[in-house]
């Protein structure tokens, strides 16, 4: 029994990192359903709407950070290819290659500490503004407080993620990918105190300021402090030039970023003001769903991230492919299971009487938001094999399908409700996304790593 796990195991290519990350998926997707069946005991379908809807005007932080979190990451495990670890809590290696990884570090501490506080002012008066606006009457749902809440939480925890990329591109996967996991389970267990006290709203907002103190605690009372203390110690005149050798990389980024926003982001405000609290709400529960889904299965690539970057660093691509195209496979396996489990599912509460008929989305628009879902695994992982050679080629795929995906949510929206906006992204998504991220992955591995046109991976 046990040679047939580890056999099972090896198959899918799960290590320690993809462990503890599948397991915070997990539970978080877990989670999520534990907390739609929460959303439907104690939540109206007007008050599911605000829910769903917060996430979606929360997300407008995506133009503080511009994806330099994400980047962090790569640029970190760079530098950390010629570095060795003395403990754990001190790095040795070249001085400049220790000084340069102290300057992106005491980046991360000035840069997000000032996009902090402009995005908790941002987001506060903003959500007033547009909540009181669209709120179509209904004047008993009490979000005032709460959104308050979630602007602060929100800005918080934009100091805190900077902080656990960075320790990822040294290596700290695993690390962590366990403390998300923590994180997991502790938001489960407060939105569900929150929920069963009749705290409706507060719940998103009480949960993730909590999340931010086992974050900030993760680090101020433990190893991780004394060793971010030793490295920023060991800063000296070698430094990443921002400027000079970020900025080039990150702007594309950060476009592709602003793209990704108007791609997934403005279903639910766009509904909140045309159809109201309630289809955005099922709306919202649908996506969170097939987010949920899609987390799981993208745990198989996020936890490369790191590696992959060091095998570019060193150009050993042979190395590369073979990973990449298998774990390209295991995750999209992985993805198509879960999408017909999910379909399934929704399709025999419809043959019962139950607290979740009516939350969510018809089969039709739910099977097509599904096949976008599963596209979109090729699409990202094209994108994150790509970038983690620190460059964006993606930019105007992200752009391009961005602008188009907004036009289309406004026109087809309006003029067709939910099945009009779905339809257009689904569309867009193969076509744009698909075909042109496969274009684009091809040519640019093909020119970048000098492979004859013959050779050229399957994936």
């Amino acid at each position: 029994m046990k040679s047939l796990l580890i056999t099972f195991r090896e198959l899918l290519g799960i290590d320690l990192s993809i462990f503890y990350t599948i397991l915070a998926r997990v539970l978080q997707a877990g989670g999520g359903l534990i907390v739609i069946g929460l959303i439907s005991l104690f939540l109206t379908k007007e008050e599911q709407g605000y829910y769903y809807t917060f996430s979606s005007v929360i997300a407008i932080q995506v133009f503080f950070e511009l994806g330099l979190t994400s980047i962090i990451t790569q640029y970190v495990a760079h530098e950390a290819v010629d570095l060795q670890w003395v403990s754990d809590t001190e790095l040795a290696g070249p001085p400049e290659k220790v000084s340069r990884i102290a300057s992106i570090l005491m980046l991360c501490l000035k840069v997000f500490g000032i996009l902090s506080a402009l995005l908790f002012v941002l987001l506060l008066v903003g959500g007033l503004i547009f909540f009181s606006t669209y709120n179509n009457g209904s004047s008993i749902v009490n979000w005032q407080l709460p959104w308050g809440i979630m602007c602060l939480s929100t800005a918080l925890m934009l100091i805190i993620n900077p902080l656990l990329s960075f320790l990822e591109g040294l290596g700290q996967v695993k690390e962590v990918a366990q403390l998300r996991m923590r994180q997991q389970l502790l938001t489960l267990f407060i939105v569900a105190i929150v929920f069963s006290v009749k705290g409706g709203l507060y719940a998103q907002g009480i949960a993730s300021l909590v999340s931010f103190f086992l974050l900030a605690g993760s680090i101020l009372f433990s190893k991780n402090k004394i060793l971010l203390t030793n490295i920023l110690r060991q800063a000296a005149a070698w430094k990443v030039s921002y400027r000079k050798e970020i900025f080039p990389y990150h702007y594309k980024i950060a476009l592709s970023w602003i793209g990704g926003y108007l791609i997934f982001q403005l279903f639910n405000p766009i509904l909140f003001a045309t159809e109201g609290p309630v289809v955005a709400g099922q709306m919202g529960i649908t996506l969170a769903a097939l987010n949920g889904v899609s987390s799981i299965s993208m745990s198989w690539i996020n936890t490369k991230i790191t590696l992959f970057s060091s095998l570019i660093a060193r150009k050993d691509y042979n190395v590369l492919d073979t990973i990449f195209n298998k774990t390209v496979a295991q995750l999209a396996t992985i993805n198509a299971v879960l999408l017909i489990i999910f379909v399934a599912a929704l399709q025999a509460l419809t043959l019962f009487s139950n607290p979740l008929n009516g939350r969510f989305l018809p089969f039709l628009p739910v099977t097509l938001l599904c096949i976008a879902v599963f596209i979109n695994q090729f699409v990202f992982s094209w994108a994150t094999y790509l970038r983690c050679h620190k460059k964006e080629p993606f930019l105007w795929i992200s752009v391009l399908n961005g602008i188009l995906c907004m036009c289309s949510s406004l026109i087809l929206g309006k003029q067709f409700g939910v099945m009009g906006m779905v339809t257009g992204y689904t569309v867009l998504t193969a076509s744009i996304s698909g075909l042109g991220g496969y274009y684009v992955f091809v040519t640019k591995k093909r020119e970048w790593h000098r492979i004859p046109e013959e050779d050229t991976a399957d994936v």
